[in-house]
Parts: C-alpha cells; structure tokens; sequence
C-alpha cells in the first residue's frame, strides 16, 4: 500500500544521504527475508546478509553459561547433558528453559536447581504444559495408553528412528498424551530411510488402536499423527524428489504472491493431472507406512 511504499522510500532516502566517510554501519535484521522488497538489498543498502541459524550443541552449551550465570545450581546440573537433549532450540528458547527451571525449583522450595527441574521445563516446553486436572475416563486413558504404546513400539522397532525419550499419558497442551522422541546430536539432514520410519511411527497409534478396540472404535486421536504424516510425505513427494513417477522435481503446488507473504494470494502452477499424481504418491507413503505399522505391532 501507500504508506509502505512512503516508510520504504524514505528509509532509503535517508541511506543514501549518508556520506562515504562518515562511518556509519546500518545494521538491520529480519525472520522473513522472503518477503523484503528486493530495492532494500541492492548494493549500497542492506548489500550484506548474515544468516544467523540457531545454535549447535557447543553453542547451545555457551548460551546456557551465560543464562545460569545468576542461578543457583545443584552439583548433578551437567550443562553439556542439557546442551545436547535441547537440539533445534534457539537462544530466546534456552533462556526460556533456564528460567522455567529456576521458576519450578521456587514453587517446590528448593535452594537449588537440579537436573529433575530442567528436564521438567523441557518437557513443558517441548510438549506444553501438563494438565493433570483433565477428567479423562478410565476407559480414555486406556486407549490413549494403547495408542502411544503403539507409537513407542514403533519408534523402537523401524530401521531409522531417533532415541526415545519420554511416553507419558499425561495430558500436556493439546494432546491426551505424548510419546517424545530426541536425535542424539543435530540433525541438518533427513535419509529416504529416516522419513520413511518417521512415517510408520506416526501411524502406530491409529494401528494400535485398531488392534485393540477394532476398526469401529477408533477415534479421532490420530488427526494430529495423520495431518503431520500428510505434511511429511507430501514434502518428499514435492519438494525433496522421493517419487520416482514424478522424478527429481520441486513442485510449488501453492506458490505465494509476495510482497507482505503468505496472506497475500496463492497460486496454481501445476496441472490437474500433476496434481493428481501428486496425492496418489502422497496416498502411497501414508499407505505403505500403515503396512509397516501393521506388520510390526503383529510381531
């Protein structure tokens, strides 16, 4: 609209009315550079981009030194332990976790912080909150025993899985209960093989579930499993070329109109018939990851 353009214009404006030699450093910074007007990144502007990625364990390790610097810790706090079960949090999420942590040990009247408050925090950041007021009946609890029993099973048994860490039929957020996974290092790429497994494990509740209640008394506890798996094989079908029907190719099946993103309009630029093969590949995954499920829980 007008009054962007007019803040935009004038931003540049006043850089171009700096001098040489005035030494003068604009920094600026952003989350979405996707959707930044390509006149603020020629040269003599914002010329120079620094990617700044959240942190790896050594530097997980050093961002949790400085936060703890003021906390009293007990002897058993071992940060490298921390630094390494906390891959993929950034520097605001490990604040949060040293001080969800020293908040706990307050409310339990203890002097010191020790490990038992941040793996607590964690899990309340990882997995949300636990509600242990919800009045689930003996027979809910039940099935969401069985359901992420399944997904342990699984988790435990395919080719390719990150470690297990945690299966709880506590309520926490929006899930009648969790079963918790954690790579034992950084991971900045995903295997055919590893995705594959990822998406059998996601099918284990509903799988378990069948098994013990039958098909008529399935719920609709697996809609975040199923919508997650979706996403996944979908992304491998389009973006990362793991269908041999549609070869090594991305395809943008809802390319976004920018300049303010993904609010803007959206288009199709693939055909029907693409789109066509596209959810059958996207059918075949989750199909095949059922099987495998299926296969396994029989064992």
């Amino acid at each position: 609209n007008d009054e962007r353009e007019q803040t935009l214009n004038q931003l540049l404006v006043e850089m171009d009315g700096f001098e040489s030699n005035e030494s003068i450093i604009l920094i600026a910074a952003t989350n979405r550079p996707d959707v930044l007007d390509p006149a603020l990144l020629r040269p003599g502007r914002f010329d120079r981009q620094v990617v700044v990625p959240n942190p790896d364990i050594v530097g997980r390790e050093k961002i949790l030194k400085v936060h703890v610097r003021n906390v009293p810790l007990a002897p058993n706090v071992d940060l490298k332990v921390i630094a390494r079960g906390t891959p993929g949090f950034s520097g605001a999420d490990l604040m949060n976790l040293v001080n969800e942590s020293a908040l706990m040990a307050a409310r339990r009247n203890k002097r010191l912080v020790t490990m038992a408050e941040f793996e607590d925090a964690k899990d309340k950041i990882m997995m949300g909150a636990e509600r242990r007021s919800s009045a689930m009946t003996q027979a809910e609890k039940e099935l969401t025993a069985y359901h992420e029993a399944g997904h342990a099973i699984l988790a435990l048994n395919v080719p390719t899985a990150d470690p297990l860490h945690k299966a709880t039929i506590i309520p926490r957020g929006r899930a009648l209960g969790m079963v918790m996974q954690l790579p034992e290092g950084d991971r900045y790429s995903m295997s055919y093989k590893y995705m594959i497994s990822r998406l059998a494990i996601m099918m284990g509740g509903r799988v378990a579930e069948e098994f013990k209640f039958g098909k008529e008394n399935i719920t609709s506890g697996a809609s975040s499993d199923i919508e997650q798996a979706t996403k996944l094989a979908r992304a491998m079908v389009t973006r990362w070329g793991f269908s041999d029907k549609l070869g090594h190719v991305a395809y943008g099946d809802n390319q976004e109109e920018v300049f303010l993103g993904h609010s803007v309009a959206r288009t199709q630029n693939i055909s029907e018939e693409t789109a066509q093969i596209i959810d059958a590949e996207v059918r075949r995954l989750i199909d095949d990851a059922y099987s495998t499920a299926k296969a396994i829980l029989t064992k």
